[in-house]
């Protein structure tokens, strides 16, 4: 498995793999698991983070809709499937190890469940923690519960 990422470490740009050894080789963790950074592929805004498992990623790079594995609910969670507000893949990459996924999507209105375009809005400054955007829309109108 690791063998893998190591021999592709001096290989030539543009040269091509297989699909199916590098997705054997990719290092899920001991729950079958592979963090997926999501970020807006045209203005490099950094979405979310979530997690795939082999057939999440397998149907994301299949169908260009991004799956993910929701942890909280045991199943495959097609982002935007309650919220409406889905990603569409332009390019996925693996990081060097294998065990980190990058996905390029086309994003749909927020991409946060609190209803902000990106989930990372926590800012950590010295002694606080500053709320650095608005919600884009009321995550009870997102989700439908209004």
């Amino acid at each position: 498995m690791q063998d893998t990422f190591k021999a592709l470490e001096r290989a030539e740009r543009d040269s091509r793999h297989p699909l199916a050894e590098i997705l054997d080789a990719v290092r899920f963790n001991a729950d079958g698991l592979l963090p997926a950074i999501a970020q807006q592929h045209d203005s490099g805004e950094v979405l979310m983070m979530a997690w795939m498992n082999r057939e999440a990623l397998t149907e994301t790079l299949r169908t260009g809709r991004v799956c993910y594995w929701s942890r909280s609910r045991s199943q495959l969670w097609r982002k935007g499937e309650s919220s409406g507000q889905q990603q569409h893949l332009r390019a996925a990459a693996l990081d060097c190890d294998g065990d980190t996924l990058l996905l390029q999507v086309d994003q749909t209105g927020p991409a946060c469940h609190s209803g902000r375009r990106s989930c990372f809005y926590v800012a950590l400054e010295g002694e606080e923690a500053r709320i650095t955007t608005a919600p884009l829309i009321d995550p009870d109108t997102l989700y439908g519960k209004a």
